[in-house]
């Protein structure tokens, strides 16, 4: 079968966008047991069997994830990038030609995610999709048997987080999410440290990272000017956001579109906000209050260019702040305070190079707490991980290989993976009262008991 027969033949078979919806939304109320025929997908994968690995979404960050495995194959080289599925035509055909250039092989290629699926030889699938589909997409996967990585923001609504969640948790699937500085040495390090006690009691975390251009819009992109309607399945795109007439600025920049994503708030907030429930052992922020606006590029963006945030951590003692600026670049850091010591970066997303420095003294006038009596003011000493030399340097490209080489692994041992389910739950909440918040000009609250965001406090 030709190449266009195969997708003709698959575009008569798709599912409409009013039944996939249904069939994704189902898996919340069935996630409690999975189908035998799912389950006969699903099969152990030893310590030497080769993964076989497939990309649903073959956009730029999936062109990331080859990459990251591309150089996992140093630590793991015993898998395959079975196939690739995507919507639009060329970018399929793109990702399948990468793809061979990478691994040697070139991969099947799908325009929709349940044949794909059906593969009973596909062991694990990565999502590169728009915001607003991982969720979704990812209940499908787990509820085919395959073990999943998965982009994030997890989600950017609560009932979607939580189809994703409850439908992974009833499966026996490895999932992982892209929150790939969870793997990452040094920041590991940093939660030692803090865990440590060496900064004692901890009472903020500040994050403030920055660029200075108009983010996620690119008034000539080619592929913008590529794309025709009928390349591509714009029903199935929206995934139950609310229908409009095809626009393919909407198709890839969804970041700055109001109905499809927060912006600033699912995709830099998503990995800060997972970075400080990280750090802290602890998820989910117990209120949030947002501000910012479009302040730097008046272009077609509904999502604002500088953005802040301020959440509690309330059993902890914790404040969190975090903060964006697109119309200026200057200062990015992330600084951990405690009341015997501090850690800071320098750096913007994902910074390796952290530095300790130690409080000299804690005192009001008589009401000394501690005094370590320096004989000069102390020296910043550099955050060092054995068997790693020199100095970090502050910037690291996304696409390391930490994360997979931790995905590969748990694939095989069946462990829970470093940005779990639970972490992936835990940064869409934060996501999602970050972006109500500044939406509705109101502070949110996290009811833990009964798993809901309220408007109001629940301590009155």
């Amino acid at each position: 079968m030709t190449q266009a027969d195969q997708e003709k033949n698959t575009a008569g078979k798709s599912l409409s966008r009013r039944s996939f919806i249904g069939r994704t939304a189902a898996a919340a109320a069935g996630a409690a047991v999975l189908s035998t025929a799912a389950r006969s997908y699903s099969r152990i994968i030893g310590a030497n069997d080769r993964i076989q690995i497939g990309q649903i979404g073959c956009g730029d960050r999936a062109f990331g994830h080859r990459e990251m495995l591309r150089i996992s194959k140093a630590t793991d080289p015993n898998f395959d990038l079975r196939s690739v599925c995507d919507i639009w035509t060329l970018n399929r055909e793109k990702a399948a030609e990468d793809a061979k250039k990478l691994f040697g092989a070139r991969p099947k290629t799908y325009k929709y995610s349940e044949e794909m699926l059906a593969d009973k030889d596909l062991d694990a699938v990565m999502i590169a999709t728009g915001d607003h589909q991982h969720a979704r997409i990812l209940a499908e996967v787990v509820k085919a048997g395959k073990d999943c990585y998965c982009e994030k923001p997890m989600a950017n609504t609560l009932e979607d987080a939580k189809l994703a969640r409850d439908t992974a948790k009833a499966s026996n699937r490895v999932v992982q999410m892209g929150s790939q500085w969870l793997s990452d040495p040094y920041q590991q390090m940093v939660r030692e440290i803090i865990r440590s006690g060496k900064l004692g009691k901890i009472t903020k975390i500040e994050q403030s990272w920055n660029f200075n251009g108009p983010r996620w819009h690119v008034p000539k992109d080619p592929d913008i000017a590529a794309i025709r309607e009928e390349d591509t399945d714009w029903k199935r795109w929206l995934l139950g956001r609310p229908e409009r007439p095809f626009d393919p600025r909407i198709y890839f920049e969804f970041r700055i579109f109001k109905d499809f994503s927060g912006g600033i708030t699912d995709q830099w907030y998503s990995h800060a906000s997972s970075l400080a429930h990280f750090y802290l052992d602890y998820f989910i922020p117990d209120d949030t209050v947002s501000n910012g606006g479009i302040f730097a590029w008046r272009d077609v963006r509904q999502n604002p260019d500088t953005f802040s945030c301020l959440s509690t951590f309330q059993e902890k003692e914790v404040l969190y702040s975090y903060s964006s600026s697109y119309g200026n670049s200057y200062g990015d850091h992330s600084i951990i305070r405690g009341e015997e010591g501090t850690l800071y970066s320098l750096g913007g997303e994902g910074s390796p190079q952290w530095w300790y420095l130690p409080e000299g003294k804690s005192a009001w006038a008589s009401n000394i707490v501690f005094d370590r009596k320096f004989s000069k003011a102390p020296e910043p000493e550099l955050v060092t991980v054995p068997g790693m030399d020199g100095t970090p340097p502050l910037h690291q490209s996304d696409d390391t290989r930490y994360h997979t080489d931790n995905w590969l692994e748990c694939m095989r041992s069946r462990k829970s993976p470093n940005g779990n389910m639970e972490t992936g739950f835990a940064h869409a909440v934060a996501v999602v009262m970050a972006t109500r918040s500044y939406r509705e000009g109101k502070k949110m609250f996290w009811d833990r008991k009964n798993e809901e965001i309220v408007d109001h406090s629940l301590s009155s």
